[in-house]
């Protein structure tokens, strides 16, 4: 999506007369559904009063195409300034611009590619500029099928319009020398660079160009269970963005660094926010540097799929075996025996260990024990079963333990559910998690309330076929039968017409294997992974009552020892076990209905919660 898109010639206009930044702040709100705050407004006023100096370069042709405020595919990141059209030979240009008002900046020693600089008043470290145009524009080459269809060149390029640089300026310092070549930076003063830089690459206008970048078939994303080997391999297959980018730079420096005390990096981020892409990369350029590091993960699920493409890419199981553990792995380990732990999903680690969790004392503690630095990707809303005791609060008390030095970090930008921040905060304002959420936005994202499950499985079997990246998963309603497991005949969950079992105990790849869509997952079998499209269906544990969204462990099956203990805990104390069922039941859904990438189907068994869900979905969307 463009907010604002107009030829050169009207958007000089509009700057000359004073209304280009009422037009973008008027089309933020009809596109996008939100207020611009005083700053950005601000920001808008003074950007484009240079861009306008810019582009009175009479090179650049009038009737090349502006667009800005550009949506950057696969993510909630937004790029400032395009500048699009042909070039002499009749090529596809687009000029990607990245506007700073930073007026100063230092180097950062030891991380790639990371400056400080001054952000709300408060020094902050943050991508070069040259990085993060050309990783924005590494996005759209990535994911953008047109772009590669038409052959569209892309040329990022950074303008910090209020910089002055020095002679000798951290700017331009020669360990930025390779992203500063992919994008160049231009700052106060390069007024006739930057038109002349422009002007190099559009001599002609174009509208197919931006209609090819706005309107170009989004291919599936890469998909970290199937580029992990390649990977391993040195092959680059992710552009880390912004934050990422950051915390990734900024754990690879602590592994480096010799300290008498333990350190611990406490990175927060909710679905979708690249918490196992950043882990596999930190693993596996922590490994390149010859540290001794593993990735832990409890859920056995992305570990068997990493397994599984590992072993396909020609690794062998021992070196596999010693890459990937579970949380469980060291209870007898030694202190310091490994340079860094890397754990993804803490917020699942538990207390005792073992096949009847009476092994070890504490997970966490022993963790940190075992690593000179441990590393926790920690997301506290998806806390979902009673035996998780991964929250930052428990983290931080085994910190204090160790006397270990404690850094923290949060990702924010959104890279699952088409980077739409407006469908997450549409969830948890519907279901009652976040109750500052705002759910009056438009959700960009391709989400269905289905009235019949029958229909959301035809419709997630149709996605299926593009890529085997389509799943249905369910609410721990119904029971899980081994007497008829991994039998096809024998369904588990039975709605009407609708009739499919669990996922079988054969495998322990289903979320990659070739006849899954068959099955229906659950949390434990997809949490950690991502899809395509899920079809979620809701059971009767989650309802709409008396106006407001109700839970219900007794509903839950009996099979499902997520929930093992609550029965007892409420007979004891019932208020404030409601308050904890309350609490897993809602962060199970959440967890399931952010696995897709692409769009969730949703079907609930409550009437009362999918008319609801239809009412409230419908309202974001301006529908009548």
């Amino acid at each position: 999506m463009i907010v604002y898109q107009e030829t050169k010639a009207q958007f000089l206009d509009d700057v000359y007369h004073d209304v280009i930044d009422e037009k973008i702040q008027r089309l933020v709100l009809e596109r996008l559904n939100r207020k611009t705050g005083q700053s950005e407004y601000n920001s808008w006023m003074n950007s484009m009063q240079y861009m306008y100096k810019v582009l009175e370069n009479t090179s650049i042709p009038g009737d090349s195409n502006i667009a800005i405020e550009y949506k950057v595919p696969n993510s909630n990141k937004r790029i400032d300034f395009i500048v699009s059209g042909e070039d002499e030979h009749g090529n596809e240009n687009a000029v990607i611009i990245e506007l700073k008002q930073w007026q100063g900046l230092e180097k950062v020693e030891g991380k790639d590619a990371i400056v400080k600089t001054l952000l709300n008043g408060k020094l902050a470290e943050v991508t070069h500029p040259s990085y993060q145009a050309w990783s924005y524009a590494s996005l759209i080459r990535d994911y953008n099928e047109d772009v590669r269809k038409f052959k569209i060149d892309l040329h990022p390029c950074a303008y910090l319009h209020n910089y002055k640089k020095k002679e000798y300026d951290d700017l331009l310092d020669l360990c930025y020398e390779y992203y500063l070549k992919q994008a160049p930076v231009f700052s106060r003063g390069d007024t006739d660079k930057l038109g002349n830089y422009i002007a190099k690459y559009i001599k002609k206008g174009n509208p197919d160009v931006m209609c090819h970048i706005e309107g170009g078939k989004i291919k599936p994303s890469k998909s970290l269970q199937e580029s992990l080997s390649n990977m391993l391999k040195g092959k680059p297959e992710f552009v880390l963005l912004d934050e990422q980018k950051v915390t990734y730079e900024k754990a690879l420096k602590l592994a480096k660094e010799n300290y008498a005390s333990k350190k611990v990096y406490i990175i927060h981020g909710g679905p979708g926010t690249g918490k196992t892409v950043i882990a596999i990369n930190m693993l596996v350029e922590m490994i390149n540097q010859e540290k001794n590091t593993i990735y832990v993960t409890k859920n056995i699920a992305p570990r068997e799929v990493y397994r599984k493409k590992l072993s396909e890419g020609g690794y062998r199981k021992v070196y596999i075996d010693n890459l990937f553990k579970g949380s469980g792995s060291f209870i007898e380990a030694n202190e310091d025996d490994f340079d860094c732990i890397i754990v993804d999903e803490a917020h699942r680690l538990n207390a005792k260990s073992g096949r009847y969790q009476n092994l070890g004392e504490n997970q966490i503690k022993e963790i940190i024990n075992a690593s000179k630095l441990a590393i926790f990707f920690v997301d506290d809303n998806q806390i979902v079963t009673t035996n998780d005791i991964g929250s930052t609060g428990e983290i931080k008390k085994w910190c204090k333990h160790f006397n270990a030095i404690v850094y923290e970090d949060k990702l924010v930008s959104q890279f699952r559910c088409n980077g739409s921040d407006a469908y997450l905060s549409w969830l948890d304002n519907v279901m009652e998690i976040e109750k500052s959420a705002n759910d009056e936005l438009n959700i960009d994202y391709d989400i269905e309330i289905f009235d019949n499950p029958v229909e959301l499985k035809n419709a997630i079997m149709d996605k299926n076929k593009m890529a085997n990246r389509s799943r249905i998963l369910a609410g721990y309603c119904w029971g899980w039968n081994k007497s008829t497991r991994n039998k096809s005949d024998s369904p588990d969950i039975i709605i009407g017409d609708f009739k499919m079992s669990w996922n079988f105990e054969s495998t322990k790849t289903w979320a990659i294997d070739e006849d899954s869509v068959n099955e229906v997952g659950c949390i434990h079998t997809s949490q950690g992974l991502e899809f395509d499209y899920v079809g979620v269906i809701i059971g009767d544990d989650l309802r709409y009552e008396d106006g407001k969204i109700t839970t219900d462990f007794f509903k839950r099956a009996s099979s499902d020892r997520s929930i093992r203990g609550l029965k007892t805990q409420f007979k004891k104390n019932p208020e404030d076990t409601l308050k904890l069922a309350d609490l897993l039941i809602k962060n199970t859904y959440r967890t399931l209905l952010t696995r897709g990438q692409k769009g969730c189907y949703i079907y609930c068994t409550d009437d009362n919660l999918r008319e609801y869900l239809k009412m409230r979905l419908n309202r974001s969307t301006g529908e009548c």
